[in-house]
């Protein structure tokens, strides 16, 4: 016996559907505000403020005990090849390459993901987006595109401070602490880090990340259910959809950066 009937799957597929076409036309329209976003800069800095500064705290901490941790496994992993001189470049390498924008992104969806969510969820819940509409204001540029913009700017600064908190970690348990040359540390890291090669693919990671995840903070709040209980699960929504996503586009970068 089956439990469901043709009708329930072609309206599930139908709405899938819809859902996809209403999130490529937003994706559309926020793409088309480039130019007249930046023409009013001030609302794409108070974002900046706003989605960078509050989550500046927990990114610079977490990258410090990140950086912590890996200077300890690295180092006792080292040692076992007589290797623990190449600390400094281990614990750099896997921060800029990969630690540093996948834990950011996934931090600044819980953060600041989310907030963007609510945000924009109340607004609708309230009518606020609506009175837009009816006083002719475009409420995609007004409201959604500075803060689209401004997270695809906050995510590689947000990302470069936890790279260089979890180094300065990694460099406080491993010289200061165990009593790996200073000198070794860094002249690793100088000589074995290339800019383009290790820190750019970091940067365009960061980039598509804030992307992604900026989007689908504003478009699980734009299309809420104007209720507690809609704007909460579009909450949740963000950060399980942005996480995923984070985790799957990691997987294909670096794919593609190491064939390349």
């Amino acid at each position: 016996m089956s439990w469901y009937k043709p009708a329930d799957i072609g309206f599930a597929v139908r709405s899938q559907l819809a859902d996809l076409g209403q999130g490529a036309r937003l994706f559309v329209r926020l793409l088309g505000t480039l130019g007249g976003s930046f023409k009013r800069f001030g609302l794409i800095r108070d974002q900046i403020h706003f989605l960078g500064n509050y989550s500046l705290a927990i990114i610079a901490v977490s990258g410090l005990f990140v950086g912590f941790v890996f200077g300890l496994q690295g180092y006792y992993t080292l040692q076992r090849y007589g290797s623990s001189s190449a600390l400094g470049l281990l614990v750099t390498l896997t921060l800029v390459r990969e630690l540093g924008p996948v834990v950011t992104a996934l931090l600044f969806a819980g953060r600041a993901g989310t907030s963007l969510t609510a945000e924009i969820g109340l607004m609708k819940a309230g009518e606020q987006i609506s009175v837009m509409e009816m006083m002719a204001v475009d409420p995609v540029l007004r409201v959604l595109a500075p803060r689209f913009w401004a997270g695809i700017i906050t995510m590689p600064l947000l990302a470069a401070v936890f790279s260089a908190m979890g180094i300065i970690g990694g460099w406080a348990v491993g010289v200061l602490m165990i009593g790996v040359d200073g000198g070794s540390f860094w002249s690793q890291i100088q000589g074995g880090v290339d800019v383009w090669k290790d820190v750019g693919n970091g940067v365009i990671k960061s980039i598509v990340f804030g992307f992604t995840v900026t989007f689908i903070a504003l478009l699980q709040g734009f299309e809420a259910q104007p209720t507690p209980e809609g704007v909460a699960s579009a909450t949740t929504r963000t950060v399980v959809v942005s996480s995923l996503s984070v985790l799957g586009l990691d997987f294909i970068l670096t794919a593609m950066m190491f064939t390349i």
